[in-house]
C-alpha cells in the first residue's frame, strides 16, 4: 500500500510518521484557509482553534510538502492509521496531482492523498467557515488546548513556508494580525496590573501619575 500524502498545514513542519521521501511542491486549484475548528489539540469545544483546510480556487497553487511512504506493509499501515487519527477533524479525503518545484508541465505524482474539510457548517461540525481577518486573529490569539496554543500553529506555519521558500501571503497577513492582538492584550494586561497595584509604580517610578482606570478589554470566546 505505497502512498503519497500532501501536507499543507502542520504536516509541513511536523509529519509525525515514518516516510521514505519528502518533496517540496504544490497542488493546483486549491488555496489554504483557516476555516477548520480544532477542539482537542490547540483549542477546546468552548473556544475552538482555527487551523488549515483547503478551499477550491481555480488557478491557485497551494505549496507544501509531499511524503512518500513505502517502507513495507507494517510501516505503511501504521502511517495511515496515525494520519487518520491526527486528521480526524477533516471529513473529506481526496487525491490530486502533485507538482515538483521547477517542473510545471507534468505532475511528479498522481493520486496524492490530501485531507480536507467539506465547506458546509450543517453537515460538517468542524467547519467554521470564513470570517473577517481581525476576528480570526482574536480567536487564534486566545485559543489554546491540550497540545498547545493556536497562535503557535500560525507562527510555525509561517516559519515553515519561509523555510521551504514559498511564503504564503495569507498566512503572513494573518500572523501579523495575531501579533497585533497579542500586543493589545499585553498592553491591556500591563495597564490592569498597574492600576491594581499602584504602590508598585510609586515605589519604582515616583513621578509617574496613573491614568484613570480604563475599560477592560474583553476577549472573544
Amino acid at each position: 500500500m505505497v502512498f503519497w500524502i500532501f501536507g499543507y498545514g502542520s504536516l509541513v513542519w511536523n509529519p509525525g510518521f515514518e516516510y521514505d521521501e519528502k518533496v517540496i511542491g504544490y497542488i493546483k486549484d486549491y488555496r489554504r484557509v483557516f476555516d477548520l475548528a480544532c477542539i482537542d489539540h490547540r483549542g477546546t469545544p468552548e473556544h475552538p482553534a482555527r487551523t488549515c483546510t483547503l478551499e477550491y480556487s481555480e488557478g491557485s497553487l497551494c505549496w507544501g510538502a509531499a511524503y512518500c511512504v513505502k517502507g513495507g506493509p507494517e510501516i505503511e499501515s501504521a502511517a495511515m492509521q496515525y494520519l487518520e487519527r491526527r486528521e480526524c477533524e477533516y471529513d473529506h479525503k481526496i487525491t490530486v496531482d502533485f507538482y515538483k518545484e521547477g517542473d510545471d508541465l507534468e505532475p511528479l505524482v498522481t493520486d496524492v492523498i490530501v485531507f480536507m474539510s467539506t465547506p458546509d457548517t450543517v453537515s460538517n461540525k468542524y467547519y467554521l467557515g470564513p470570517a473577517p481577518m481581525d476576528k480570526m486573529a482574536w480567536q487564534i490569539a486566545t485559543a489554546f488546548g491540550p497540545c498547545g496554543n493556536n497562535r503557535d500553529y500560525v507562527f510555525l506555519l509561517e516559519k515553515a513556508m519561509h523555510a521551504i521558500g514559498h511564503e504564503d501571503d495569507y498566512v503572513i497577513e494573518l500572523a501579523n494580525e495575531v501579533r497585533k492582538v497579542l500586543d493589545v492584550v499585553k498592553s491591556a494586561t500591563k495597564e490592569k496590573n498597574l492600576v491594581a497595584a499602584p504602590h508598585v509604580v510609586k515605589d519604582h517610578i515616583p513621578s509617574l501619575q496613573l491614568l484613570p482606570r480604563q475599560e477592560t478589554v474583553v476577549l472573544d470566546s
